[in-house]
């Protein structure tokens, strides 16, 4: 299973002036009995973050939206090389539209 998170704020300028609902995404995927976080921060440098389940719902109550995705992480997943945070969301789940840019676009395409 792949968690999908987005994130009503962002340090990054350019998110705070074109994103309108999100401003950030992340991806979450179970190792074990924690969850791990790929924390985009810029081109080929992508933080890894273990997460509990407390931690979660702390995001939660901060305005973090939660998308389940009922899919495996593929073997060809190769984070370091996305563009952009929603460049890596759409290559962990498989998504290859160029039409969705930002981490709203990416929520609504999600939550059809």
């Amino acid at each position: 299973m792949i968690i999908i998170a987005f994130a009503p704020n962002s340090s990054k300028l350019l998110p705070n002036i074109f994103c309108k609902h999100f401003r950030h995404c992340a991806v979450l995927f179970r190792k074990k009995n924690k969850f791990i976080m790929l924390q985009f921060v810029s081109r080929k440098h992508i933080e890894q973050i273990e997460l509990q389940q407390r931690d979660i719902t702390l995001l939660t109550s901060h305005g973090w939206r939660f998308i389940y995705i009922p899919c495996e992480m593929p073997h060809e997943f190769n984070p370091h090389s996305a563009w952009s945070c929603v460049d890596m969301a759409k290559r962990a789940i498989n998504i290859k539209s160029v039409t969705i840019q930002t981490p709203y676009g990416l929520y609504k395409k999600l939550s059809e």
